[in-house]
Order: C-alpha cells, then structure tokens, then sequence
C-alpha cells in the first residue's frame, strides 16, 4: 500500500464515523499489515488533530484473553485517547457512537515521562495515580467482524474513556477485582492481573512501541491498560457499572 492509498484508507475512515455509519473491514479488499494499520491511524489521528482535539494518552488494546478470545485476535495493539473522549462517571456516552460497546479497566496516570527500556518498576515509579475506569469501544466496523490490523488502523476502536475514583494504591494492581455489571442483570470478573500479567505490564510494551515511532509516554498522560473481562453492549436506555474491590464503582449510560 502507497501512502496515497493509506491517506485514502484513512479518509474513508474519518468520512464513516462522520455520516455515523459502519463499513466493511479493509483486509476484505487487500491485504492490510500492521505497519500500514499504524500508518492509516496516523492519518486518523491527524484528523482529530486537526479539529482542535489533543492527546492525553493511550489505550492498550487485547491485553487480556478473555479479549483477544471475543475477538478472535492474537497480539496486543494500541491507539491515542484524546481529550474528546474522556467521560466522567455516570455521564452519558456520545449519541454518535453506532455499536458501543463497555469493558473494564484500570487506568494508570503518569507524573513523568516513560521512555523506552522501562521495567516493569519504572512505570509504576512514574505514575501518580490508577483509577477505576471503563472503556467504551465503538468499532467502525460492522458487527466488529476485522482482524487486528482492521481493527488497529481504526485506532483499537477506541471511542470514549469513563475515568471513575482512583485505587487505594498503586501496589497489587495485578490483585484488584473487578466486577463489570451491566443493568440487565449481567455481570463478569477478573482481576488485574489478566491483562498481560500485571496492567502495567502492557505499558512496558506500549513505550517500546511509541520510542519506535519517535514519540513517548508524556507527564500527564492516562493509559487505559486493557480490558479484563468480555465487552458488553451498551444499549439505548441501559447502563453499565464496574466495581473495583467491592469499593469503587465507576458508570456509564447510553
């Protein structure tokens, strides 16, 4: 793919959330690599950009196997969050979104930068905070049928981040429960320590990824760390709730 076909990949993308509808994946017309799937969420990106939207951080895309197992994907991936997306606790997602769908998360936000070669420690050495915090995906995609590089050019299908309360602390991250709830009487587990291990694991892999493209974690920034359990939809009039520790909760509503 040349990069006026990339540009052009991505001009499709931009055009269908606009009209707020979903299309086919790209991988059903041409083969499609990861290094072309970052590429078209370059120019993605640039079209948030160029709205006046800014990046506040990353998300981390199927770092838990009960994700990657829904989706039938076999490797991580990750996309910028910017300022548009970011909710609060029982606000409201946006009536744009198609086909939303909420899994939980635990956040973590950083007081410094993370460059690349961090350990495991230096991530947790630089965060302030992790919060309690559902994801809300809406892949442009109809019926969420793609492949991982589909689904990486549409930026991991990232939509909007509810950020809730944040955790007692930032040791045992991997220990937290979590419990998604969804108001028809739906709800799942896990832990922390199912995305990848430990959440802040994935961000080890994350400041590879961005050192590789000349960028970096940045002082401020909040990286969403991976779903832990399933996606469950959201549908008009619905919502979910993710209780953290039996403590905190963290809601959204459609």
């Amino acid at each position: 793919m040349n990069d006026a076909e990339v540009k052009r990949w991505a001009e499709r993308l931009v055009a269908a959330r606009d009209e707020r509808r979903t299309i086919d994946p790209i991988s059903d017309t041409l083969p499609l690599t990861m290094a072309e799937a970052y590429a078209i969420q370059g120019h993605v990106t640039r079209a948030r950009l160029d709205r006046g939207q800014r990046i506040v951080g990353w998300k981390l895309g199927y770092t838990s196997l009960a994700m990657r197992e829904q989706m039938g994907v076999a490797e991580p991936n990750f996309g910028p969050l910017t300022d548009a997306m970011i909710l609060g606790s029982g606000d409201t997602v946006d009536p744009a979104l198609t086909q939303p769908r909420v899994e939980p998360e635990i956040a973590i936000r950083f007081a410094r930068p993370v460059d690349p070669g961090a350990t495991l420690a230096d991530v947790l050495a630089a965060a302030d905070a992790a919060l309690a915090c559902l994801e809300v995906v809406n892949s442009i995609y109809t019926g969420y049928r793609f492949k991982i590089a589909d689904n990486t050019a549409d930026q991991s299908s990232a939509a909007q981040v509810v950020l809730g309360p944040p955790l007692p602390s930032l040791d045992g991250l991997d220990r937290v429960r979590v419990r998604l709830e969804h108001v028809d009487g739906t709800s799942m587990e896990a832990t922390g320590a199912a995305a990848s291990g430990h959440p802040a694991a994935g961000v080890v892999w994350l400041a590879e990824q961005l050192g590789a493209r000349g960028r970096r974690i940045e002082a401020g920034d909040v990286v969403i760390t991976g779903g832990l359990t399933r996606a469950l939809s959201l549908a008009p009039g619905e919502s979910i709730c993710g209780v953290f520790d039996d403590t905190l909760t963290v809601m959204v509503r459609r």
